[in-house]
C-alpha cells in the first residue's frame, strides 16, 4: 500500500484558526500515490489540497474536498555533491533537514525560528528568516516536481521551463501538489548569536544600518516596555569553535521562562489586562541576554510552546522604521494591552512572483496575540498602518486583503493567474482562501 486513505474527520491548523471536516483525508507516501489521488479527485470534481504541519494562520491549506497529508511522503532523494543541492520529498519537515544534510556538510542558507514546517508548505507561503542579504526560503529552491491537475508530473528546473520556477517556488498551492524540490545548499556553518536587551529608540533610529551592517539582525519589542531585545547572528566556519547553550540553560531560558512563564503570562494577562503592562516589563528584563554559539540550525530556530495568532506585514525596508512608530503610536492611543511582542525582521529583495518581497528589500512586521484572546480590533488596525507604508501580507498568516487590493501589489500577479489558468483550469487545488486571494 502506498496510501492509506479513511474518511474524513475535522482537520485543525495549529493556530486553531481554521479547521475543516474533508469529504477524505489520504496519506500518500510516494509520487505515484500522489498522482492517483490527484486523478481520483479531479474524476469526482472534488477539490483537493496537500497540506503539511498545518502551522500556517490562514486558511491556504484547508481541504474541504480531499486533503492530502503528505507527512509520510518525507525524506532526502538523492544530493547533487559537486553543486550543494539537496532533492527532498515534499513533506520533509525543516527540523528533520540538517540531520539528513550533516553526511554531506551541507546546510540550508537560511531558515524562520520555527521548523516545524514541511519544507513544501514553508515555500508555499512564503516563510522567511531574518538576513539583509538572504530571502526567503523559497529563493532556495532551484528544482521542483510537481503533479498538475492532471494527475501529470511537471519537472520544473534550468533544463525544463525555467521561466516559471520563479512562480512555483512560492505557489500558494494553487498550481498543483509539490511533490519534490531541490534545495541550493551552502557549507555547513556556525552561528554565533548576541541576544541582549537595548534602549527601544536607539535601535528603531539606527535600525536599518544595523540590519545592514550584520548577517542577521532582528529585534523583538514588549508593548509598554522601552526595551528592544534584539538578536544578532553571526555566520561563521563550520569549524569555528563553539560555545552552545548549556542543557541546563537552555532549559531556563527557552522551556521554562521562553513557555512555562510565557504560557502562564498570558493566562494571567487575559484574565486581568491591566497587569499586563506590568508583566512585560518583567519579561523584557528576564528575556534575551546571552551569547552562545551552535550549528547553524540550532541557532536559527527556537521552540514555541505557547499558542498564538499571528498577523505579518512586509513593508520597503526605508519605511520600515516608520511603519514600527506607527503601531506603537497605535497600541498608546487605543489604550491595548498586548500581551506578546512585536517582531521586526528583514530580508533581501527577490524576483519571485507572489513573494512578499520581490521586487524591494523588505522590512518585516509581525503581530501576535494569545490564542485565546481576540486578536480582529488590533489585527485590523495594525493591516491598515502597514498598508499605508506599502504592506504586502504574509500568505500562511492573518489578514483580510482580497484579489482586487492584491492584484494592485504584486507586479506579477496577472502572470501567474495566468499560469494558474494553464495548470490548474479548472480549480482542482481551490478552496475559500485562494478564491478570496487570488479570484475564482
Amino acid at each position: 500500500m502506498s496510501t492509506t486513505t479513511r474518511p474524513g474527520g475535522t482537520w485543525q491548523n495549529w493556530a486553531r484558526t481554521e479547521k475543516v471536516r474533508p469529504q477524505l483525508v489520504e496519506y500518500p507516501n510516494t509520487i505515484e500515490a500522489v498522482r492517483r489521488s490527484v486523478r481520483s479527485a479531479a474524476g469526482r470534481g472534488r477539490p483537493v489540497k496537500a497540506v503539511g504541519s498545518g502551522h500556517s494562520f490562514t486558511g491556504i491549506a484547508v481541504a474541504p474536498g480531499t486533503l492530502l497529508d503528505l507527512s509520510d511522503l518525507s525524506g532526502l532523494v538523492s544530493v547533487d555533491r559537486e553543486r550543494a543541492r539537496a532533492r527532498l520529498l515534499a513533506g520533509t519537515r525543516l527540523h528533520r533537514i540538517p540531520a539528513l544534510l550533516a553526511p554531506y556538510g551541507l546546510a540550508m542558507t537560511n531558515l524562520g525560528d520555527i521548523d516545524r514546517q514541511s519544507i513544501s508548505g514553508a515555500i508555499s507561503t512564503g516563510t522567511h528568516g531574518t538576513g539583509a542579504q538572504f530571502g526567503g526560503i523559497a529563493t532556495q529552491i532551484v528544482a521542483a516536481t510537481l503533479v498538475t491537475a492532471d494527475g501529470e508530473l511537471l519537472t520544473i528546473d534550468e533544463d525544463n521551463e525555467p521561466g516559471i520556477l520563479p512562480a512555483v517556488a512560492l505557489s500558494l498551492g494553487a498550481l498543483g501538489v509539490l511533490v519534490d524540490v531541490t534545495v541550493q545548499c551552502i557549507p555547513a556553518f556556525v552561528l554565533e548569536a548576541v541576544e541582549r536587551p537595548e534602549p527601544l529608540d536607539a535601535v528603531v533610529d539606527d535600525l536599518i544600518s544595523r540590519a545592514m551592517a550584520v548577517d542577521h539582525f532582528e529585534f523583538y519589542w514588549f508593548p509598554h516596555t522601552d526595551i528592544a531585545l534584539t538578536k544578532t547572528n553571526t555566520r561563521r566556519a563550520a569549524d569555528t569553535a563553539t560555545k552552545p547553550l548549556s542543557a541546563v540553560a537552555k532549559t531556563v531560558d527557552d522551556i521554562l521562562i521562553g513557555n512555562g512563564v510565557h504560557q502562564a503570562v498570558c493566562s494571567v494577562g487575559r484574565a486581568v489586562p491591566a497587569l499586563v503592562p506590568g508583566i512585560n516589563r518583567l519579561s523584557a528584563k528576564v528575556w534575551g541576554d546571552r551569547t552562545f554559539s551552535d550549528a547553524s540550525h540550532r541557532v536559527f530556530a527556537t521552540s514555541r510552546g505557547v499558542r498564538f495568532r499571528e498577523m505579518e506585514y512586509a513593508v520597503p525596508v526605508e519605511n520600515l522604521a516608520a511603519a514600527f512608530r506607527d503601531v506603537q503610536r497605535l497600541i498608546a492611543e487605543n489604550d491595548w494591552r498586548i500581551e506578546f511582542p512585536v517582531e521586526v525582521r528583514v530580508a533581501a529583495a527577490d524576483d519571485l512572483w507572489m513573494s512578499t518581497a520581490t521586487g524591494r528589500a523588505s522590512g518585516y512586521i509581525a503581530v501576535h496575540r494569545y490564542w485565546k484572546t481576540d486578536p480582529t480590533a488590533y489585527f485590523a488596525a495594525v493591516e491598515d498602518v502597514m498598508l499605508g507604508h506599502g504592506g504586502r501580507p504574509h500568505w500562511g498568516k492573518m489578514h483580510s486583503l482580497d484579489a482586487t487590493v492584491l492584484r494592485e501589489r504584486y507586479p506579477r500577479f496577472d502572470d501567474f493567474i495566468a499560469l494558474r489558468d494553464r495548470l490548474d483550469p479548472d480549480r482542482l487545488f481551490r478552496n475559500p482562501y485562494l478564491r478570496r486571494v487570488l479570484g475564482e
